[in-house]
């Protein structure tokens, strides 16, 4: 059977947990795992803006032995100048998995269905999974190990609505954290989602929760997480996104409410001044950057388990 990745609980927990330890020790040696030896070809398809996850898929790849053919949505058009569904067939019987970055999320759920090879969620409108293996990787760096992941307290604030907040809602419960999310009441998570992980935490021992206190979020939290206000194509105006979104947002006076020994994650890019300031991000408690870095790792590790299973 083909295993995908377009959503945080596409993993089990032991799964989740799997991926995780093997990231720890390709981070420790980057060529210990060569599961694309030949090379044989992934395609990584980007129909958004892209930095870290280009640079950190085609990287992987070529460390995992392969081939990274890089395809720029706006020439492809799919589902435009072709189906989703076609281009699926044509890249299945040339590439060994398909990663984009893109819109719809039923955009990716259509080329799983057809491309007969691992399909991975670079990010999409509803989920970031990718990103959230890379921040648990970077929790359980600086917590420890990934046996100190479940009980963990992570708060994030801001846009409960988004991609972040989902994966994370799904992401985290996975690894048993708990996960409180701080966000108005109108840009609450979908319920479906939040239902999702709460079914999840039966098994893990994890927790979620939503609120629309700052305060209540962040207090004696082990991790402070945030992302920008207005994410890609979304039409919220700045003065809107400011009165929204102003009171969660991530400060010193947030982070003296939560553990001595906090860390903060932003997934970037940034902008200081708004979801979070300069004085946060650029500060001793942030691990921005390692949690850049770990999308590398974390993607390695995640493509390496697909590829032994299908």
């Amino acid at each position: 059977m083909t295993r995908h990745f377009l959503r945080d609980d596409d993993l089990a927990p032991a799964e989740q947990r799997e991926v995780l330890e093997l990231a720890l020790r390709l981070k420790a040696d980057r060529f210990a795992a060569r599961p694309l030896e030949g090379p044989r070809a992934v395609a990584v398809l980007f129909d958004k803006p892209t930095l870290r996850t280009q640079v950190s898929f085609t990287v992987g790849i070529a460390e995992l032995g392969g081939f990274p053919v890089v395809v720029d949505g706006r020439l492809a058009k799919i589902g435009e100048r072709e189906s989703v569904a076609d281009t699926a067939h044509v890249l299945g019987r040339q590439v060994a998995a398909v990663v984009w970055r893109t819109y719809a999320q039923s955009r990716l759920e259509e080329m799983a269905s057809a491309a007969g090879v691992p399909v991975v969620n670079a990010l999409t409108d509803d989920f970031h999974p990718c990103q959230v293996l890379a921040d648990l990787l970077t929790v359980a760096e600086q917590r420890g190990g990934t046996d100190a992941l479940p009980g963990t307290v992570l708060a994030y604030t801001g846009d409960g609505a988004n991609n972040m907040a989902h994966s994370y809602l799904l992401g985290g419960a996975t690894a048993g954290l708990h996960v409180r999310v701080a966000t108005p009441r109108e840009r609450a998570p979908r319920a479906d989602v939040l239902e999702r992980a709460r079914q999840i935490t039966a098994s893990t021992g994890g927790s979620v929760h939503v609120t629309d206190s700052l305060a209540e979020a962040v207090a004696g939290a082990h991790v402070l997480a945030t992302d920008t206000w207005v994410s890609m194509g979304d039409s919220t105006e700045a003065a809107e996104a400011e009165r929204l979104f102003g009171p969660f947002r991530l400060d010193a006076a947030a982070l003296a409410k939560a553990c001595d020994d906090a860390v903060v994650l932003h997934c970037l890019p940034a902008y200081r001044g708004k979801e979070i300031t300069a004085e946060v991000i650029d500060g001793p408690q942030s691990v921005v950057f390692d949690e850049a870095e770990n999308r590398l790792h974390a993607q390695k590790a995640l493509l390496t388990f697909l590829l032994e299973r299908t």
